[in-house]
């Protein structure tokens, strides 16, 4: 399916009042994220003739099918203008059409049972709408294979958990370059930046542990992102830049069942750029200004259309090159996306993806407090570095059904390397004697087939069945090189391998004319891990199989209140370096529950409170060299959420966001029995305001994080090295202006933006080697130009 909505013109003889007026007919597209129409200058055509046209009957042979597809072959049929926004057909589907039909009997049949319904303009063309702006009725909330639907923040009101969708105006608007800056304002996510540059976040959500976001599931269009997703679940590699992103959706509760393991902190799934229905061709260039003169910029092509109707075709390319302010921080990143959307029929399609992504890297490391005291931009670690690359790919088949059913086959893989260097001193203030590297080499593939399918009877039902099968490879190799004498030395020396199997079903009970749908579903996941040393020849295997049921409850009380509960067992299998002591060990398992109301008392207001709980099971921890890990751990986070969006009638264009979390945390096992767990703050402010007036935007958004501990002992006072210690709360806001124009023909959006606008000084802890305190970035100068042709 592509993009955005369109409608065309056939001169045929299926539609002969059109042709004597073809040739005082000027066609003429425009594009933007959120919407996109074709738009009919008539010169000539009086409003007789186009009642003619829309009373002319005309033979259709329609299969079923996506709904935009059924659209756009229609449009072309008919001869005529539709137009509607791009989110509004989004997993909807079409019965067909069939027989002679004029324009006013076509329409209604094509789109029953979508929710939808089309109005005549007054000037000629029809638009759609949704059947509740018409007739007052409830909207019918659409349950597509995928199980969280449509990534827009309509379909996200509608999902049984909470759920938050950035869209590409809010990306664009907001000055966001990096991860942590897109995922700033969204209520319970903590993102540390490790590079300085961006290019390594640690993604945490309600109190867990953000380093190498290690309990979250990391996606980019419904894909793993993580190396190893089961074996090695740290993003030690992050292949994405935010310039090929078009929205984030990050959903938090209600999805263990469909989308598999490591997903007790939700899913964070980035949707890339599709492929516009024009060929079109864009070209970004953000300059990233630090008060020290330093240079960040990030250059960004995009050229891409559909060639004829059934073919579509893109390329994206980003660079980026330079320094933060921080000495020792060289960055050089290149990410190249190549797409392909082909309409193999009008019920069948494939999507394809090739993805290259290498990046080199300077590391200024974690500082000393007392060096972090004497000037926070330098850097004691000059060893060390962050390198890697990778090939990702992959093939999706969509099937869709005269009967609704839709059958959607995945294919994925991906061959990584990835390598931190790094002195062998944990002081940042001591000298290294000893140049350590780690390097890592992935070979990871899968494929997951998915059916769902509608069942008709007394209780309208919706069933979705889905396998999956993953392979894991992973060489893992530390070594290090004396630097007095050169010698070298190998002291690990490992080969992970992994053979996963899941399959999963879920069942949508829709009672009370679709207000109230209620979801079991179940996941099987069977995990064989194994481990050979090269270097001692020691080897072992741990499998593993784990039962994880769900139940998701929605209820559509009315039109303004929407209900939602969820309860879901989680899991985050053992990892490839935990079976290296040759023990028999269990998946970590959380029980996660969730319930909130989302209400809307006016067209102006948006609000959603949510209560949340993690009881951990099971969890691994490291006892000691003799003994190695066992399943010793148990843990709680509990907490609440809001979120309130208000759009003021009185100064139109101004839209004011704002988020709170609340989080306790508590360690119910082990030495520190009763303490909170790490990095865990109890209280998080989320603020966003952006007013719009005329070609101009103006946005504020910011966040505040209240103060956490970094060791499960809840050490207060920080040691010499700045490994432990409480973290200090911090606050920060980022501004940007943004305006758009027009110039020889050509759309142009320039930005201003200062991130951290108050120059902030906040750091937290060091991330494994580089230990101490790793300062956060200062205030920096953002300078963007972006060209649409």
């Amino acid at each position: 399916m592509g993009q955005h909505g369109k409608a065309g013109i056939r001169n045929s003889n299926k539609a002969p009042n059109l042709q004597r007026f073809s040739h005082h007919l000027l066609v003429c597209a425009f594009a933007t994220p959120v919407f996109t129409t074709i738009i009919i200058w008539a010169t000539s055509v009086h409003a007789a003739d186009i009642t003619t046209i829309a009373a002319a009957r005309t033979a259709y042979n329609i299969p079923a099918g996506p709904l935009e597809s059924a659209l756009n072959r229609y449009g072309r049929e008919a001869g005529i203008l539709l137009s509607y926004p791009t989110e509004l057909t989004a997993g909807r589907h079409s019965q067909g059409l069939t027989g002679t039909h004029s324009v006013q009997e076509a329409l209604p049949l094509l789109l029953a049972g979508t929710g939808l319904a089309a109005t005549a303009q007054p000037g000629g063309g029809w638009t759609l709408v949704k059947q509740n702006e018409s007739n007052k009725t409830l909207e019918e909330v659409t349950v597509s294979a995928d199980w969280l639907g449509s990534p827009t923040p309509k379909a996200a009101k509608k999902h049984p958990g909470a759920r938050t969708v950035i869209t590409n105006q809010e990306l664009t608007e907001s000055g966001a370059r990096t991860v942590e800056d897109v995922l700033r304002t969204v209520p319970g996510v903590r993102v540390l930046d490790e590079s300085g540059t961006g290019i390594l976040p640690n993604i945490g959500v309600r109190g867990l542990n953000p380093l190498r976001s290690e309990q979250v599931l990391v996606l980019v269009d419904g894909i793993p992102i993580t190396l190893a997703p089961y074996g090695q679940t740290g993003l030690s590699l992050f292949p994405l830049t935010m310039n090929s992103i078009e929205t984030v959706d990050v959903a938090k509760g209600g999805v263990a069942v469909h989308y598999g393991p490591n997903n007790v902190g939700g899913v964070i799934n980035f949707v890339t750029k599709r492929i516009p229905q024009k060929t079109s061709l864009t070209f970004k260039e953000t300059l990233s200004f630090a008060p020290n003169s330093q240079l960040l910029t990030d250059s960004y092509l995009r050229v891409g259309g559909f060639v004829n109707d059934k073919l579509g075709l893109q390329i994206q390319a980003n660079v980026i090159n330079g320094n933060s302010a921080r000495a020792h921080s060289k960055t050089a990143v290149n990410n190249l996306m190549l797409d392909a959307n082909w309409f193999v029929t009008d019920t069948a399609e494939i999507r394809a993806g090739l993805q290259y992504y290498k990046t080199e890297n300077e590391l200024p490391g974690a500082l000393t407090p007392q060096s972090y005291e004497r000037n926070r931009n330098q850097s004691t670690r000059p060893l060390d570095q962050f390198n890697g690359d990778t090939v990702r790919g992959h093939l999706i088949y969509n099937q869709y059904f005269d009967n609704g059913a839709e059958l959607s086959w995945t294919n994925f893989g991906h061959k990584s390397n990835r390598e931190f260097i790094f002195g062998n001193s944990t002081n940042a203030d001591i000298a290294s004697t000893q140049k350590q590297s780690a390097p890592r080499n992935f070979l990871v593939y899968g494929s997951e087939p998915r059916f769902t399918f509608n069942i008709d009877g007394g209780i309208k039902q919706k069933i979705s069945v889905g396998a999956r099968y993953m392979r894991e490879e992973v060489d893992y190799l530390v070594d290090a090189r004396t630097l007095a004498t050169g010698a070298y030395t190998v002291s690990r020396n490992w080969r992970f391998e992994n053979d996963a199997y899941a399959i999963y079903m879920s069942d949508t009970f829709m009672l009370l004319d679709n207000k109230l749908k209620i979801t079991p579903g179940i996941r099987r996941e069977q995990i064989d891990l194994y481990y050979r040393n090269h270097l001692t020849g020691a080897q072992t295997r741990n499998p593993t199989t784990d039962w994880l049921p769900g139940l998701d409850v929605g209820y559509q009380a009315n039109n303004e209140v929407f209900l939602f509960a969820n309860i879901h067992k989680s899991m985050r299998p053992v990892q490839f370096t935990q079976i290296t002591f040759a023990a028999d060990l269990a998946s970590e398992k959380a029980q996660n529950y969730e319930a909130g109301i989302r209400w809307a008392p006016t067209k102006n207001i948006d609000t959603t409170l949510t209560a949340f709980r993690f009881d951990f099971d099971n969890k691994l921890e490291f006892v000691n060299q003799m003994v190695g890990f066992r399943n010793l751990g148990k843990a709680r986070h509990q907490g609440v959420e809001t979120e309130f969006a208000w759009r003021p009638e009185q100064i139109l264009g101004l839209e004011l966001k704002t988020g709170y979390t609340y989080v306790d945390t508590k360690q119910l096992s082990g030495a520190f029995f009763g303490k909170e767990l790490p990095l865990a703050a109890h209280h998080q402010f989320n603020q966003r305001i952006n007013y719009r007036t005329g070609s101009w935007n103006w946005n504020l958004n910011g966040l505040y994080q209240s103060e956490s501990f970094s060791d499960g002992a809840n050490t207060v006072t920080e040691n010499a090295t700045g490994s432990i210690g409480k973290i200090s709360s911090y606050s920060v806001w980022n501004a940007q202006i943004t305006h758009n124009l027009r110039w020889s023909n050509k759309k142009i959006k320039a930005g201003l933006a200062i991130n951290n606008l108050f120059n902030r000084d906040y750091y937290f802890r060091g991330v494994d080697y580089s230990q101490g305190r790793l300062p956060a970035p200062g205030r920096t100068a953002l300078l963007s130009l972006q060209i649409d042709i």
